[in-house]
């Protein structure tokens, strides 16, 4: 997917926008807080708008896609209100939407909830690992998990232990992150405990009680990769005869511990905003 917004799209999106907030300070806030870069533009609200956005093609150190999303989000997210209080107001909020959407599928892109742009067809559940990777500075990270992928079919012991390092990597830089303590030994559970503690439950107290269920779940399969590792993963010595491996289970190690991280990174990334 290229990384440059179609001009179809923009022109769309700033008349859209640009009528719906019809207010130089909002959309000042709104694009600033979305990370479009440089100072106001000049011009009616209309104009400000695709100028920013072209603004966004033209440096190289903006994520394009991401600023959009980020602009449209709270407009593309808002759910029509009833009928019986407005038909007016849902027919022009709709219409808005729909129009933005066409314009998108135009050029094979579409709008997902949440803000995100993604290509026609495709279905993202969350941000890839390979999208926080390329966000910022995850070094560690990202040498791991090219490691495990790399070595899943020639060295499945390896991939078993580079997946462990994945999730410690990630769960340490959480802790750092906030300002957590970090705990005296640097065990993956013991990580975990950490980084867990500080992520809180849904305030809905039957959603609290399912989610606790899935991090219950979680710290199972963190327990099960760390103890994967210590068994048949490289780290620690193989010995004489290491246990046998396929690859298929080397896959299941490295796409929880993908899992896990993105999970991780998503959580700390929503704190952080």
């Amino acid at each position: 997917m290229s990384n440059k917004i179609p001009n179809s799209v923009i022109g769309a999106v700033a008349s859209v926008i640009a009528e719906h907030y019809y207010s130089h300070s909002t959309l000042d806030v709104l694009f600033m807080e979305s990370g479009a870069p440089g100072d106001v533009p000049e011009g009616n609200c209309e104009k400000k708008c695709s100028n920013w956005l072209k603004r966004c093609n033209e440096d190289p150190t903006v994520d394009a896609y991401e600023v959009l999303g980020a602009v449209i989000q709270d407009y593309m997210d808002k759910e029509p209100p009833s009928s019986l209080f407005g038909a007016s107001t849902t027919s022009k909020l709709e219409d808005g939407q729909a129009r933005i959407k066409n314009s998108l599928a135009k050029n094979q892109l579409s709008y997902r909830s949440n803000g995100y742009i993604t290509l026609a067809g495709s279905n993202p559940i969350s941000k890839t690992l390979e999208d926080y990777l390329k966000s910022g500075d995850f070094s560690s990270i990202e040498k791991e998990f090219e490691r495990a992928i790399e070595n899943i079919d020639s060295d499945p012991h390896a991939s078993v232990t580079a997946a462990c390092s994945i999730i410690e990597s990630a769960l340490k830089f959480y802790i750092e992150t906030f300002n957590l303590v970090m705990p005296n030994k640097l065990n993956v559970m013991l990580l975990w405990a950490v980084v867990q503690s500080h992520l809180g439950l849904n305030s809905n107290s039957v959603l609290a009680d399912d989610q606790h269920k899935i991090l219950k779940g979680l710290s199972s399969i963190i327990d099960g990769v760390g103890a994967f590792r210590s068994h048949i993963g490289s780290a620690h010595g193989r010995g004489m005869n290491p246990p046998t491996i396929v690859v298929a289970e080397a896959r299941l190690v490295v796409n929880s511990a993908h899992t896990i991280v993105v999970f991780t990174m998503e959580f700390l990334n929503a704190k952080k905003a």
